[in-house]
C-alpha cells in the first residue's frame, strides 16, 4: 500500500505483543503505548528537514544540525493522549493541540466535541496520534481539520491498524503517510479491529 510503514522494528514487535495481552494491567499498558509512540515517531520523522548550524562544545566549536520545521502532536481524545509522553520525549519542543472526536457506536461514524486549534498554523508539521486506524473516520476527520486550518504536511502515528481503514484515510488524503506497528485483520461488526488489543482508551484509563 502507497505510504504505508510498518515497523519491522524488534523492540515493537515484542512491546506490542505484550500491549496486546489481556493480562496486562493499565499502568504498563499506559507504559508501553508511549514507549511506542516515541519508537514509532522516532522512524515517522526521519525524513524532517535539518539544517546546518554552529555549536560550541566545552572544548571547541564544531558543526551540528537544527531541526527546521515546527511540529505538532495532534492526539485523537482520549486515546491519543497516552501518546504524547513518548513522543515528547523525543521532541520535547513540540506543541500539543487537541481534537476530540469519538466515534457514535451506532453508525461508526466520526463526531467532532472539541476543537481548541488557534486562528492560524503555528506548526509546519502535524503528526496525529491515535492508537487505533479502525475505520479510519476520526483519522479522515482529523486530517479534513488539520488542511482546513492550513497545515501542509501531516503524518498520521498509530500502534494497530484495519485494512478498512487504511483504505479509507487512502482514499481520502492519499498524501498523508501512515506509520504503525502492525496491521491486523479486519474490524468487527462493532468496528473493533481483530485480533487488535480491545479499547485503547479504556485499557489505558482503566475503565474496560
Amino acid at each position: 500500500m502507497p505510504n504505508l510503514y510498518v515497523s519491522t522494528h524488534p523492540l515493537v514487535a515484542h512491546k506490542l505483543t505484550i500491549l496486546r495481552s489481556k493480562d496486562t494491567e493499565p499502568k504498563k499498558f499506559r507504559e508501553l503505548v508511549g514507549e511506542l509512540a516515541g519508537l514509532l515517531t522516532y522512524e515517522a520523522t526521519s525524513d524532517l528537514v535539518i539544517k546546518p548550524v554552529r555549536v560550541q562544545t566545552p572544548l571547541k566549536e564544531t558543526d551540528g544540525y537544527q531541526l527546521v520545521h515546527k511540529i505538532g502532536l495532534i492526539p485523537i481524545l482520549r486515546a491519543g493522549l497516552g501518546m504524547v509522553e513518548g513522543v515528547w520525549n523525543f521532541m520535547p519542543s513540540a506543541e500539543v493541540w487537541h481534537i476530540g472526536i469519538y466515534r457514535d457506536e451506532k453508525t461508526l461514524k466520526p463526531v467532532q466535541y472539541y476543537n481548541k486549534l488557534p486562528i492560524e498554523p503555528t506548526v509546519s508539521v502535524c503528526l496525529i496520534l491515535d492508537p487505533m486506524l479502525a475505520t479510519g473516520g476520526s483519522a479522515v476527520a482529523t486530517v479534513d481539520i488539520l488542511k482546513q486550518w492550513g497545515v501542509k504536511r501531516i503524518k498520521f502515528v498509530g500502534l494497530i491498524g484495519a485494512p478498512e481503514g487504511i483504505a479509507h484515510l487512502q482514499y481520502s488524503h492519499p498524501d498523508v503517510p501512515i506509520h504503525l506497528a502492525a496491521v491486523d485483520e479486519r474490524l468487527n461488526k462493532n468496528g473493533y479491529i481483530l485480533p487488535g488489543l480491545g479499547d485503547a482508551g479504556d485499557r489505558q484509563f482503566g475503565t474496560a
